[in-house]
């Protein structure tokens, strides 16, 4: 016990553990003691470069169409029971309104990776999102694309992109993807949003099939080299209509103590408590935050259609209106000491390199 609470004193004060110490850290996550000593220095941490605020962002997933046969995810292409629904850009556009109105700054559209919207298309969406709200940003989750296609977006004004790698070991990565999905491949694509200018985020599932505590040391690796202004990890939770259906669903407290570990090897990262960590546990997010997270994600898609976005079982907030969940979000965070921002919520860093690059033009 000495020796771990010796070792996370020394990942506070360097910011990098060796893999061996990584593994010891990890082993004992299950130890209150241990997660609790880990939650405290990634608050410190986390209250250094934001505080106690929270920020929120509005998640409108307007495609559950995919094209993709991941075996976890519950809209996969070769799921025929999922009812499939696709939004149009006039109810993106409301969703939106509506959104502004509750006091969010930060849209995230996401969707499975559906040609129906073509490139034309999101640019299009992005351009009149932009237009008709110049102080808001707006994130991509839309999986894997081209490089000039991700160009073209960024051109058109979205300002974030989310992209997990699931998982960084390609051995691994075969276990979760059919044969036609890389772990190369999808790490290009953040490198290439990253080379873009893109604030990029990345992420994994905690506890996936056949994942080992080694491939999450991989996992921080990659994180660490990649430098992401956003990471987002949750616990894997199966699916009904998947082929890891009987699988048991990803650890909650490993989860925690993982939030904890990243924001400590990247200070500044902005780091949400994800909707499956409020699925796994009724205080899920509450303890997300507390653990070193500082982002929520509350739901604006139609009520009509959040059920059928279902990657995984029980997901929760599929019934709630958006604004009773926004209000029920800042309640709990004022609980736990925090308070639920209206704000862009951008990258520190991202805005400090804006800051120096207008600085050097003038």
């Amino acid at each position: 016990m000495d020796n771990v609470s010796f070792l996370i004193e020394k990942l506070y004060m360097e910011g990098w553990l060796r893999d061996e110490e990584f593994l010891e850290v990890l082993i004992h996550h299950g130890e209150n003691e241990i997660r609790n000593l880990l939650a405290e220095y990634a608050r410190k941490t986390a209250h250094r470069y934001y505080g106690n605020k929270v920020y929120t962002r509005g998640l409108i997933e307007f495609s559950n169409y995919c094209r993709n046969d991941c075996y976890y995810c519950g809209i996969r292409r070769s799921n025929s029971h999922a009812q499939r629904y696709r939004l149009k850009k006039e109810d993106i556009l409301t969703c939106c309104d509506e959104g502004y109105n509750l006091g969010f700054r930060t849209f995230v559209l996401q969707s499975g990776e559906d040609g129906y919207y073509t490139d034309e298309l999101l640019i299009e969406i992005i351009t009149d999102i932009k237009r008709r709200y110049p102080d808001c940003a707006i994130t991509l989750s839309l999986g894997e694309k081209e490089k000039e296609s991700y160009q073209c977006y960024y051109d058109a004004g979205a300002d974030r992109y989310l992209l997990r790698h699931e998982t960084s070991n390609a051995q691994h990565y075969r276990c979760l993807h059919p044969k036609e999905l890389t772990s190369e491949h999808r790490k290009q694509c953040l490198r290439d949003l990253k080379a873009i200018g893109f604030q990029t985020g990345c992420g994994i599932m905690v506890g996936s099939p056949s994942q080992t505590l080694r491939h999450i040391v991989e996992d921080l690796h990659f994180m660490k080299e990649l430098q992401p202004e956003m990471v987002g990890i949750g616990p894997f939770l199966p699916h009904h209509d998947t082929p890891f259906y009987n699988e048991p669903a990803g650890s909650f407290t490993l989860t925690l103590t993982l939030l904890s570990i990243i924001r400590l090897i990247l200070p500044d990262v902005l780091l949400p408590a994800t909707t499956a960590l409020g699925t796994i546990d009724p205080q899920g997010r509450e303890q997300g935050i507390l653990a070193g997270a500082n982002v929520v994600m509350p739901n604006l898609s139609p009520v009509a259609v959040r059920k059928k976005y279902m990657l995984y079982d029980d997901k929760i907030c599929t019934g709630d209106e958006a604004a009773e969940c926004r209000v029920c979000l800042s309640n709990r965070m004022k609980r736990i000491g925090y308070e639920l921002v209206t704000d862009r919520g951008d990258s520190i860093r991202k805005l400090e390199e804006k800051r120096i690059c207008t600085i050097n033009i003038h």
